[in-house]
């Protein structure tokens, strides 16, 4: 790991929180650092990585690299739900503190993950076992009791608003034009292509990324929206905020349901997001994401701060003032370690 240039989060659980994604594919990675820097290797330390940056800890593939010390262990639920429920049963023998949490949180991507009956039974069990349930969105509560959860509490995955190597903002004057926040067609609830047809009234050179290839380009093509600027490929997490923190505003119309790493990009490069119903969005922008609100309501709010700049600034400072009191590394570790401590558990 490069040399860490931003702050160091003292680990508030021994050891750090251990996520432990049994037979998933990202390799294990300890962050020692905290957030680390921009540019260090590795996963940035965002969605369920943050969780485990946020303390100092570490995600994990396998349980046989947990610490003596890590007794808090997050458990990711993945599609073999069979091997997450053997892995939750060895870590309660071994007297670790472990909660469960869906990887995959979004509403459609719950639901296809529950869909036959041996799936649903496995998930309940995991459910009744686990010490609680950590929710990555508010809607997520009620499904993890209603399914036998002892307990469940909504912790946002956080965000290093407060560690400055990860502000990427820019001044005003540098910012031109829409950012799209989503990219799959295919995904019915993410709307991608209603936000391009609905950025389009918006008057402004609108940049999107195509990670469909040659069939995307098409489809963007087709569309026929003047100023349309597509980036091919994926992107390395810094060059994707660069590219990001050029634009006056993030615009989407995803209705998923998700933890909201749209959102959460957006606060690092100190624009607003306009749009989604994602968790982040819901907290840090509230008058400005697309809970309760059509694309029309949309379009005019995001009208008002591509021409306003005094509401530009104010929708800027109140969604980081926001996301210091509620997403920020140092408030989110601290209610991580509440969660797992031994009054919370018992």
């Amino acid at each position: 790991m490069s040399s860490f240039t931003g702050e160091i989060y003292e680990p508030s659980l021994p050891g750090g929180l251990a996520v432990l994604n049994p037979g998933g594919n990202d390799p294990d990675q300890f962050f020692i650092h905290g957030a680390g820097a921009p540019a260090d290797p590795g996963h940035p330390p965002v969605n369920y990585h943050a969780y485990a940056a946020c303390t100092s800890g570490s995600f994990l593939r396998n349980p046989s690299r947990l610490r003596p010390e890590q007794r808090a262990v997050l458990l990711l639920l993945r599609r073999d739900l069979k091997l997450a429920l053997k892995t939750l049963i060895g870590l309660q023998k071994e007297g670790r503190v472990v909660a469960i949490s869906l990887k995959e949180a979004g509403s459609h991507q719950v639901a296809a993950l529950l869909n036959d009956a041996k799936q649903f039974r496995l998930f309940r069990e995991l459910c009744e076992r686990a010490h609680f349930c950590l929710a990555s969105t508010p809607d997520l509560v009620p499904f993890y009791l209603g399914a036998g959860g002892r307990r469940s509490e909504f912790i946002p995955t956080p965000y290093p608003v407060d560690v400055p190597s990860w502000n990427f903002g820019r001044p005003i004057r540098e910012q031109r034009g829409v950012f799209l926040g989503t990219r799959e067609f295919d995904v019915p609830t993410r709307n991608h292509l209603a936000a391009l047809l609905a950025a389009r009234a918006l008057g402004e050179e609108i940049t999107v990324i195509n990670t469909n290839g040659r069939s995307g380009r098409r489809m963007l093509e087709a569309l026929g929206i003047p100023g349309l600027r597509v980036i091919d490929g994926r992107l390395h997490y810094s060059a994707y905020l660069r590219l990001m923190a050029e634009h006056r505003l993030v615009f989407q119309c995803d209705r998923s349901a998700v933890p909201g790493q749209v959102a959460g990009d957006a606060l690092l490069c100190r624009i607003p997001c306009v749009g989604g119903d994602g968790a982040i969005e819901r907290i840090a922008f509230p008058d400005l994401n697309g809970y309760g609100r059509n694309p029309l309501d949309l379009i005019t709010k995001a009208l008002r701060l591509l021409h306003d700049a005094t509401a530009h600034a104010r929708a800027v400072q109140e969604a980081q003032r926001l996301a210091n009191e509620q997403l920020s590394f140092t408030v989110v570790a601290a209610r991580l370690a509440r969660a797992f401590s031994g009054d919370a558990v018992s």
